[in-house]
């Protein structure tokens, strides 16, 4: 771990956010922050997008009936939101007040990729977008990026009209490919992060789809965000979320945030899943964002996550708020 592990601190934030109960929360999916440091996020319930202040109280929501299944969330420098519905096999622009601007790709009927449930070994190569995308990042010259994740195995690359470029990725766990392409962030200088969740790894690409390096010091990566040269990665872990075919490995760690330079080196990592009814700790994270104060939000799919596992989630926040102390 770098010596700058000792200088970066931070401490969760106990009952963050208020949530009113008219809103019919379950859980929270995706986590944003707006230029005005407001907190929104996609939620599985009957309103999916919340609005809360950096303390905690809840501003405003919207969006019932609007989504099959909220999955991620982008927000553009314009604070338009991009919001992925995987089982709605879109991915829509919104203006803040929750008007469609317009959908990017093909919206609600699934490519034929060939999937059989959600295996990914089923999935055919070289398919079209979408089927059960995941996240959208903004990248250089505006382009749009989505990772189509959960039906299909690519990264899809759109010009800022909503032109499709290029596709790259195939189903597998050689280099380039991928089981779940879950999550994406992009640098300064247009790099691009794919969290390669079943792989428990990294990718990182060129907006051309070149394959730049490989990070594995990684638990199920779900989602990355990249400011001020840190790379903050929420990381599922070993204990939550698998697939019918896989088994629960509590012998590695659960879920857990860590934070790496941009060459790969970890600088700060916490959590583990020992306790995740602590505000110190964590269950299933699945997004991650930080605001202009440097504090942490961390958005847990603690009831989706924790049905294959048996686990009773009911204690455990699904919104966390972390302060840096040091």
């Amino acid at each position: 771990m770098s010596t700058q592990a000792q200088d970066l601190r931070f401490e969760g934030v106990p009952n963050w956010p208020q949530i009113p109960t008219e809103v019919g929360f379950v859980e929270a999916v995706g986590v944003a922050v707006n230029s005005a440091d407001e907190v929104v996020v996609f939620a599985r319930g009957q309103v999916p997008v919340l609005v809360f202040d950096s303390g905690g109280r809840y501003l405003r929501g919207w969006g019932e009936n609007t989504f099959v299944r909220p999955h991620g969330i982008w927000i553009a420098a314009d604070d338009t939101l991009y919001l992925t519905d995987d089982k709605g096999h879109s991915v829509g622009q919104y203006k803040p007040d929750g008007t469609l601007i317009r959908n990017i790709g093909p919206a609600g009927t699934p490519a034929d990729t060939g999937i059989d449930g959600m295996d990914y070994r089923t999935i055919r190569p070289d398919q079209g977008p979408f089927n059960m995308p995941t996240n959208l990042v903004v990248g250089a010259n505006d382009d749009l990026f989505v990772t189509d994740g959960y039906g299909n195995a690519r990264v899809h690359r759109f010009s800022a009209a909503g032109e499709l470029l290029s596709s790259w990725g195939a189903a597998g766990d050689e280099p380039s490919q991928f089981n779940v392409p879950h999550g994406i962030a992009t640098d300064d200088d247009g790099r691009l992060y794919v969290s390669d969740r079943e792989n428990s790894r990294i990718q990182r690409f060129s907006a051309e789809g070149e394959l730049l390096d490989i990070w594995d010091d990684i638990a199920r990566p779900c989602a990355t965000f990249i400011v001020d040269d840190l790379i903050y990665v929420a990381e599922l872990g070993y204990h939550a979320g698998v697939f019918p075919w896989n088994t629960l490995d509590r012998s590695r760690t659960g879920g857990r945030v860590s934070i790496f330079d941009l060459e790969g080196k970890l600088v700060h990592r916490w959590g583990g899943g020992a306790d995740p009814t602590d505000w110190n700790d964590f269950f299933s994270p699945h997004d991650i964002q930080v605001d202009s104060q440097g504090s942490i939000y961390v958005a847990e799919v603690k009831v989706a996550s924790a049905v294959p596992s048996g686990t009773d989630s009911t204690r455990f926040p699904s919104l966390r708020k972390f302060e840096r102390v040091s």
